[in-house]
């Protein structure tokens, strides 16, 4: 079996255990390519998508996700502490290759997301909100790339955030933000626009992604008390683009 083929295979068997599809009006016709995507009864409107696309133009890739309600306007609570604080994301599942961004070869699911949590900030480079602090802006939306992989301590058939084991030191990005997962915080600029997310991603090399295929997924995550228990476990689903997490968005149609 093909690395595309076992990606598709693991969130399919993810999303049947943690997501219930529920569908009544049709997506919003303004939207051409990409999945179109029926609204979703059960989902929250500014996660509730409708669309979801990846184009290219150069060696600059467009992630799209537009949802029924204005995208971005809600964000976790903050309850004070990292340990139990939650993780609201936008994300774009890719049959792309996990070394494409740096990581080590076929580490697990790439994904894009754009998230938010106000109760720890993972961008110590950066300083969101301009105000001079790099560690007090994790509420702000804020781009990673993830690698996800089925982990049976987050849940029956769950995600999570793959681990770097103590004593490890596997191939990381540039801009790895030093806590033990496989976790890149590139700096990429989120545009919420209504109901709009664009997020622009520029590659070395964009070859590659002209033939991944892609999902829409927009989820909560949850950290765990311990760095390894797993640290970061996909908790919620709110909807996915596709119904079934098949991946069939291909970049560019």
């Amino acid at each position: 079996m093909n690395t595309s083929t076992n990606h598709k295979t693991m969130l399919a068997i993810m999303v049947t255990a943690v997501f219930t599809f529920s569908s009544s009006v049709s997506a919003h016709s303004i939207h051409t390519g990409g999945i179109q995507t029926q609204t979703n009864s059960q989902a929250l409107a500014p996660f509730d998508i409708i669309h979801t696309k990846v184009t290219t133009q150069g060696n600059v890739a467009t992630f799209h996700i537009a949802v029924s309600g204005n995208a971005g306007e809600i964000t976790p609570t903050p309850i004070g502490k990292l340990a139990g604080s939650d993780v609201f994301s936008y994300v774009w599942p890719l049959t792309l290759n996990s070394h494409a961004v740096g990581f080590e070869k076929d580490a697990g699911i790439l994904a894009l997301a754009i998230t938010s949590h106000p109760d720890f900030d993972d961008t110590p480079l950066y300083d969101e909100n301009g105000d001079g602090n790099k560690a007090n802006d994790g509420n702000i939306w804020h781009s990673h790339w993830v690698v996800l992989a089925p982990n049976e301590k987050c849940g029956p058939n769950a995600l999570g955030v793959v681990d770097i084991p103590k004593g490890e030191k596997p191939m990381l990005p540039k801009t790895w933000p030093g806590l033990p997962l496989l976790i890149d915080s590139p700096n990429y600029q989120p545009e919420f626009r209504g109901h709009d997310l664009n997020v622009k991603v520029r590659f070395n090399n964009i070859e590659s992604l002209k033939s991944a295929n892609f999902d829409g997924v927009t989820a909560g995550l949850r950290i765990n008390t311990s760095a390894h228990s797993p640290l970061l476990c996909v908790k919620n689903v709110f909807d996915v683009a596709s119904g079934d997490l098949s991946l069939p968005g291909k970049t560019n149609h």
